[in-house]
């Protein structure tokens, strides 16, 4: 594999965007996030892509956002795309954090879900937090029999992931027992919700993906795009857009009581603390 936090590939129409940081389960540092964002720009310029296909390498599609690998890099200086807050580095408390994440979290994902051209998460193993934002952006959800679902920062007293599009894409009543339990959510409970669109054993898992992703790519290219603006305006008419605002101020009302009445932002939560409290 490359070591380059994700590669891209075109095959037979379909762009193939991975993200490449396997041995930490995929989880997103600013690098793979902007590095995303230039893929997602590269095959919509590109007229011979007419699908795209989200991945993840080895065993998890994504563990979440990165708060504890060597690699992470919260405090580094990447050129604004999402939005025109200022940089986040050099800055304390809200001014930080709030102008870091409606960038590279909520901003970024906003971003790809608006892309004209349709896209499919494929995903195995873990799609936990802010993996579950990624696969939220794409229009299509396909999921191998070995994927769970997880999103567990209420343990965090925080009300969820940035991108909050739960009562969406699972109904409000199953969000909320998501939420408060934080526990795992086998592939095939999540498709009997309507989060994902279908099941496959792990061994067929791309070859399902790239036969759908090939079957779309045969349609008109103006009427895909139509259409699915059409039906993401829809969502929007039911509140998706301005929930997600409400709830992402809620959620940085959790970091800053966080930070005010304990040791950070995260209630002292770390990536093994929260994989340890989830088995």
């Amino acid at each position: 594999m490359s070591d380059q936090p994700v590669t891209y590939e075109v095959r037979d129409r379909v762009a193939v965007i991975t993200m490449n940081r396997p041995r930490y389960r995929n989880a997103q540092n600013s690098a793979m996030t902007y590095a995303l964002d230039d893929a997602f720009y590269r095959a919509a310029a590109d007229d011979e892509v007419a699908v795209l296909v989200l991945a993840g390498a080895g065993d998890h599609f994504s563990a979440g956002h990165d708060i504890g690998t060597p690699e992470r890099d919260a405090d580094v200086s990447f050129p604004r795309r999402a939005g025109l807050w200022w940089d986040h580095v050099g800055k304390s408390g809200a001014e930080s954090r709030l102008a870091r994440e409606s960038e590279v979290y909520l901003g970024m994902c906003r971003r790809w879900r608006e892309l004209p051209k349709p896209s499919i998460a494929m995903v195995q193993g873990a799609c936990v937090a802010g993996g579950l934002m990624l696969a939220w952006s794409c229009d299509l959800l396909i999921a191998a029999d070995d994927a769970f679902f997880a999103d567990p920062v209420v343990r965090m007293g925080i009300p969820g992931v940035e991108y909050f599009a739960h009562p969406w894409v699972m109904g409000p009543r199953f969000a909320k027992e998501f939420l408060f339990l934080g526990e795992r959510v086998p592939a095939a409970r999540a498709h009997e919700l309507g989060m994902v669109n279908r099941v496959v054993p792990r061994d067929q898992l791309a070859t399902e993906t790239f036969a759908v992703a090939g079957r779309i790519a045969t349609m008109p290219r103006l009427g895909l795009a139509l259409t699915k603006r059409a039906v993401n305006h829809a969502e929007d008419l039911m509140g998706l857009r301005s929930g997600m605002d409400a709830a992402f101020a809620l959620h940085h009302v959790a970091h800053a009581h966080n930070a005010e009445v304990g040791s950070d932002s995260l209630a002292g939560h770390d990536a093994r603390s929260m994989r340890d409290a989830a088995r």
